[in-house]
């Protein structure tokens, strides 16, 4: 469980490094929206053996919270809108499994689920018009970057010692 939040840790600040080395657009979308938040949360759910899923959602809520605190000013939607994806992607793993392209396929989801709760965010508070061609845009630029983050991260856990790489789907 250390090894799992130490990422989360590490992918939270990678969050805000990126958002200020990528901040080309086109308009006012990005070209590049990491939510490697977002990432790592869905790629240590296997981390949580049966017995510690509460603290797995309890740990995403937490950290949504904290995403809202920092990089967003939706005070408790990064925080539901974690949960619910941690929710998702458990039943995910236990349906599923968590082979290489069974975690891309979980991150892929995650991703365009995420894109689609802030969508339905904006939309339900008129917070700026949107269009089904940003709508799209912003999820296909967000899975690129995101997916190959995805990549990084299933490769070093691999690389990891046995001991620190416990894994229960059950």
């Amino acid at each position: 469980m250390i090894v799992s939040i130490i990422i989360i840790i590490i992918s939270f600040f990678l969050d805000g490094i990126l958002t200020n080395f990528l901040p080309y657009g086109v308009g006012d979308l990005s070209l590049f929206t990491p939510l490697t938040t977002l990432v790592s949360i869905v790629i240590v759910c296997p981390f949580f053996h049966k017995n510690d899923q509460k603290k797995y959602f309890i740990l995403s809520a937490i950290v949504g919270f904290l995403y809202d605190l920092f990089y967003t000013n939706l005070l408790f939607f990064n925080a539901l809108a974690f949960l619910f994806i941690a929710y998702i992607t458990s039943i995910f793993y236990k349906q599923f499994g968590n082979g290489y392209l069974y975690i891309l396929l979980h991150v892929f989801i995650s991703i365009v689920l995420y894109e689609l709760l802030t969508v339905c965010c904006i939309i339900m508070f008129n917070l700026v018009p949107i269009s089904i061609d940003r709508i799209i845009y912003k999820i296909s630029h967000s899975l690129i970057i995101n997916l190959i983050y995805a990549e990084l991260l299933y490769i070093i856990i691999q690389r990891l010692p046995k001991k620190y790489r416990k894994v229960s789907i059950n």
